[in-house]
């Protein structure tokens, strides 16, 4: 029986590719460019209005008074708009005392009166929505009432971890090395709205002090897990970040702990120093099926498909691996054998497994838990 190699795919790291990205809305509107359009990342390329929230007000129940009176009551029509605090109904009383009333809660439109119930639906003003391009770039394709696919010739890399959505800013180089940490001290006003690119490690105080700043965003070797429970206020699950309300986006390259940042990743950071960058720190973990990312625009030079590196096939004996669950997250060792049957690991679970020598010790490990690390081809794509 042939037996099938399944494999996480490594996290790209590419000196030069072309990067297409949907910018879509949540709901159908107006595309607001054309294709060939060139744009930059502030371009708003969609916009459409998502309706306002309703309150619903049960008029005869606030006044006591019977629905078929309600109308009677009533100060306002279906379609008028209204402000917070104007009187929607209002109930005679006696002798003209002991009035009781009902004040719109919001400012909004009148959207329907119902005789049966005596309710009156009010529907707050229509909230904007706009998609940016996110990226510079040129429109490649135009969704009709939903979006664009945007094409960029950029480099691109994957991070193993981040938090917060989509920010942008200039790469600033703050770590002299890989292997160095990026400390708080190093962290000054003037970076504020800027990625810096660290080393090994950032510590809680570091990214305290780069909030506070409003630094962008910072790409980083390590991160200690139990700290990210400080910052988000909540264990970590399997859930999908992103949408954070944090001002700098973290995006850790190798795992959590203090890890030097790979040689390929920093470098080419490196290399573009001082160049504005598209950066997304959204993961999904369990499924790896998002990566935080950093997109940095290439100006000219077009590039034909093949110029982005292909993958090699799958773990095999020999390759280079990181594990990306504990206990040995983010460390690299090389795969020795893969044995074909199926391991029982301590969850009781039967899974398959690889055997890792990891810093001179050869343990199984099952195969999902395993990421390639393409030393290889990343030379090759540079």
């Amino acid at each position: 029986a042939l037996m099938a190699h399944s494999y996480t795919p490594g996290l790209k790291v590419l000196k030069k590719t072309i990067i297409k990205k949907e910018r879509i809305l949540p709901l159908k509107g107006e595309v607001l460019v054309k294709s060939g359009d060139s744009l930059n990342p502030e371009t708003i390329v969609a916009s459409t209005n998502l309706p306002g929230n309703v309150q619903m007000l049960k008029v005869s129940n606030i006044l006591n008074i019977d629905p078929k009176d309600v109308i009677d009551a009533l100060k306002v029509k279906e379609g008028q708009d209204v402000k917070k605090g104007d009187i929607i109904a209002e109930t005679s009383g006696i002798f003209g005392m002991f009035k009781s009333s009902v004040e719109s809660p919001v400012d909004g439109t009148i959207e329907s009166i119902s005789k049966s119930t005596g309710r009156v639906v009010v529907r707050e003003a229509p909230i904007p929505v706009e998609v940016d391009a996110y990226v510079s770039g040129k429109v490649d394709q135009v969704i009709e009432n939903e979006g664009i696919i945007l094409k960029s010739n950029a480099a691109f890399i994957q991070g193993i971890f981040g938090i917060a959505g989509e920010k942008r800013g200039d790469l600033l180089l703050v770590s002299s090395s890989p292997t160095e940490e990026l400390t708080a001290e190093q962290i000054t006003h003037d970076m504020k709205g800027k990625i810096l690119i660290g080393g090994s490690f950032l510590s809680l105080d570091a990214y305290k002090k780069a909030l506070s700043v409003k630094v962008a965003g910072i790409v980083v070797g390590g991160f200690n897990y139990y700290d990210l429970k400080a910052v988000l206020g909540y264990n970590l699950g399997v859930a999908i970040t992103g949408t954070e309300k944090l001002n700098t986006a973290l995006i850790v390259t190798e795992g959590y702990g203090s890890i030097p940042m790979s040689e390929a990743t920093f470098s080419l950071l490196k290399e573009n120093n001082g160049k504005p960058a598209s950066i997304n720190g959204a993961t999904q973990i369990r499924a790896g099926v998002i990566r935080p990312e950093i997109v940095i625009p290439i100006d000219g030079g077009n590039l034909d498909n093949e110029s982005e590196s292909k993958m090699p096939e799958g773990i095999q004996e020999g390759s280079n691996v990181r594990e990306i669950r504990s206990p040995n997250f983010g460390k690299i060792g090389k795969v020795t054998s893969l044995p074909a049957e199926l391991n029982k690991m301590e969850s009781e679970t039967m899974v398959r497994v690889a055997e890792i020598n990891i810093e001179g010790n050869n343990i199984l490990i099952p195969r999902a838990n395993l990421e390639m690390v393409e030393t290889e081809w990343i030379i090759h794509s540079i």
